[in-house]
């Protein structure tokens, strides 16, 4: 069984609990996920299934989606509903004017200082277990692209927002500082994932789902090919003797207008053969899969 299989993961468990569930059920010894998701969170985690977990650094690349609802008045440590209250502060009366002059500072390409709470490596530790430890370090900020935020709704202390981001995003903290930006703090209390990469929410499968669908024999058909879960990527289709050259990691010519960067190669039947970069001259494999 390879392939791609979009979890519509539920809250409470972690991403890995739900890796460690679906390999069971599916009697697998290769499974893994392709970008984390808080324990309280929901939505799309797809999950690499056998051979295509070869390709699962590729598909983390990609653009994600979010609908979130930020509690105001109050701070957590964790930046979210998780963690403990430790400061608290008057709501100011909210308008429309006033959410979106301060949501837009958030749009655009800026930099984002991870939380203490995240799996973000420092010094070779995870700053999860520092936090834990009760240490609080440095970190530097990082470079992240919010494409879109926009305001769904409002009350007198929430706020509904739909985010579409680049990788390594921290929802948690656009939480954070936006209450930072309004005066009164705030925590994220809710997160729903959407769509990661080209994987969509219409197309994920309940978690509690797996195990029918494994008996009655149709989660096969639920399954993305590895081709299929790197569409986002740019194809260069190559004929059947260049096919053998790749599947060897023979480096072959492509033609000099293909764009530049990171490309998919396939074969003659549309077939993944590798992961490559270098478009526009001879291809440099970074994953061969045949």
């Amino acid at each position: 069984m390879d392939g791609v299989l979009v979890i519509d993961k539920p809250t409470g468990p972690t991403s890995f609990d739900v890796v460690r569930q679906v390999r069971s059920l599916l009697k697998l010894k290769k499974v893994g996920h392709t970008g984390t998701l808080d324990p309280m969170a929901t939505g799309v985690l797809p999950l690499c299934l056998g051979e295509a977990t070869k390709v699962a650094g590729f598909i983390t690349e990609g653009d994600k989606a979010y609908d979130a609802t930020v509690r105001l008045g109050a701070e957590t440590d964790t930046q979210d509903a998780e963690g403990q209250v430790t400061a608290t502060a008057p709501v100011p009366a909210l308008t429309p004017a006033l959410l979106e002059a301060a949501l837009a500072r958030f749009r655009g390409t800026f930099d984002q200082v991870p939380p203490m709470y995240s799996a973000v490596k420092v010094a070779g530790k995870r700053l999860y277990e520092l936090a834990r430890a009760g240490e609080e370090v440095e970190r530097a900020a990082r470079q992240v692209t919010v494409y879109e935020l926009v305001l769904r709704d409002f009350s007198a202390d929430r706020i509904h927002l739909s985010v579409r981001c680049s990788k390594g995003f921290f929802v948690r903290t656009l939480a954070f500082d936006l209450g930072r930006a309004l005066g009164c703090g705030a925590h994220l209390e809710a997160l729903r994932r959407t769509a990661s990469g080209p994987f969509m929410l219409a197309r994920a499968l309940p978690l509690a789902d797996v195990a029918s669908q494994a008996k009655d024999g149709t989660l096969a058909s639920r399954l993305v090919s590895l081709g299929d879960a790197l569409v986002d990527m740019p194809e260069v289709r190559v004929g059947a003797e260049d096919a053998r050259r790749v599947s060897h990691g023979v480096p072959v010519e492509v033609p000099a207008s293909s764009r530049p960067g990171r490309v998919r190669v396939t074969g003659p039947d549309g077939a993944l053969l590798a992961v490559a970069e270098g478009a526009g001259g001879r291809l440099r494999y970074l994953r061969v899969l045949v």
